[in-house]
């Protein structure tokens, strides 16, 4: 019997992928979970372990759902922003996945509504506007802490009927993030408001259970490898949200408030400064 290379080929990778282990991770229900998921891929093909990371299908699941599937061991790794009581809950990467870019936030607002934004020139003005968020959000109590009117909610696409509604004033939103929510949503009279900037430190991090120290060691070495080498920033650089981001929040002219977060727990890597955001660069 003659074997050919292309037949030696498939053999071997059903044999790797029959020895490689199996992570998983929830649904890719937005941009924000692809761009986590390549990332997650990327640091453990940085492993001397063979992984195969496999992504859920239940794109409807809340997040609330999401870490009961952490907590049952029916997933292996999440993404999120971080607050103390979720690193007390969960073993966090302390690599901002977005360099801290989740603490950059413009508004998503009802198309015709930049006037009343127009007059928010001090934080008293700010308090006056309603914001909508995620009940389990952590900047959720970022948010709240700084004296911000903010109604909460469970599901997350509820946010943008509930500003077409006029049911809320605004939905905070990373730079990053609502050109292409808008886009997606063209029945909706939605617009990204053009004046108003509120910053303030909250990382995006990759979370594993408590028990699942091993994973967590080799998804950290990971980032730090595509750190040292340039891959990390080639990632995040070249993800089409960053760029939109880039290109259209005109974040040198805006507005700047800048909340405090006194749910940043004391171990978040501040001190390196390679892993956060460079906004000169916008």
């Amino acid at each position: 019997m003659k074997i050919t290379s292309n037949w030696f080929f498939a053999v071997m990778l059903i044999c790797n992928a029959s020895f490689a282990e199996t992570v998983r991770t929830p649904a890719l229900s937005d941009d924000n979970g692809k761009y986590a998921f390549e990332m997650l891929k990327m640091a453990l093909n940085y492993s001397s372990t063979s992984y195969n990371v496999v992504a859920g299908t239940d794109t409807s699941k809340t997040f609330a759902r999401v870490i009961d599937d952490l907590n049952s061991n029916n997933i292996d790794v999440i993404w999120t922003t971080s607050d103390k009581d979720r690193e007390n809950e969960f073993l966090p990467i302390r690599i901002p996945l977005y360099k801290g870019m989740f603490g950059y936030r413009i508004l998503i607002i009802k198309k015709g509504s930049q006037a009343k934004f127009d007059t928010v020139n001090s934080f008293e003005d700010l308090k006056k506007i309603s914001l909508g968020q995620g009940r389990f959000w952590a900047d959720t109590k970022v948010l709240e802490e700084n004296g911000l009117r903010v109604v909460k909610v469970t599901k997350y696409p509820s946010l943008f009927y509930m500003v077409d509604g006029d049911r809320i004033d605004a939905f905070p939103r990373a730079i990053h993030e609502p050109f292409d929510e808008i886009n997606s949503r063209k029945n909706l009279d939605l617009a990204v408001e053009t004046s108003i900037l509120l910053v303030y430190k909250i990382p995006f991090y990759f979370f594993v259970a408590k028990r699942n120290t091993a994973l967590a060691e080799k998804i950290e070495a990971g980032l730090n490898k595509a750190i040292a080498d340039g891959s990390f920033d080639n990632h995040f650089y070249s993800n089409e949200g960053v760029q939109k981001a880039m290109a259209s929040s005109n974040l040198k002219n805006r507005k700047v408030f800048n909340l405090t977060n006194s749910n940043l727990p004391p171990e978040t890597p501040l001190d390196r400064k390679e892993l956060w955001l460079d906004i000169s660069k916008f």
